[in-house]
């Protein structure tokens, strides 16, 4: 069984950065392809970032590009988001999951991760 658990949301400004940090425990994290997915209300959860083992691989939404990167670090068994100018439309509970399979490419969609996060709210807001 894999445990996450995210930190580091918050109330901000548009323009302004969050980290958010997911710490792993009761499995193999250096083994695991990771990924961020968020949800607003009344719409579907969806990919914002994914990672592979070592972190070498990232596939960014068309949304986040450029504004938010996700990196890893192994030894702490933690998985980060950086989030830079933020946009209100960023508002939405933010999940970390784990591709515990690890076969094939990063996923990205939600059924290709089995273990998630309960969240971490991120409102961004004038």
């Amino acid at each position: 069984q894999v445990q996450l658990v995210e930190s580091g949301g918050g109330l901000v400004q548009p323009g302004d950065s969050l980290r958010l940090s997911c710490v792993a425990s009761g499995g193999t994290f250096s083994t695991h392809p990771m990924g961020w997915f968020r949800q607003a209300p009344g719409k579907e959860r969806e990919l914002v970032a994914a990672c592979s083992q070592t972190g070498l691989t990232t596939y960014y939404s068309d949304s986040v590009k450029g504004r938010f990167a996700i990196s890893r670090d192994n030894a702490k068994n933690t998985l980060y988001l950086q989030m830079n100018s933020l946009k209100p439309e960023d508002t939405a509970v933010y999940y970390c999951a784990a591709d515990t399979a690890s076969i094939g490419p990063l996923k990205t969609r939600a059924p290709g991760y089995d273990y998630w996060g309960q969240g971490t709210q991120v409102t961004v807001s004038s």
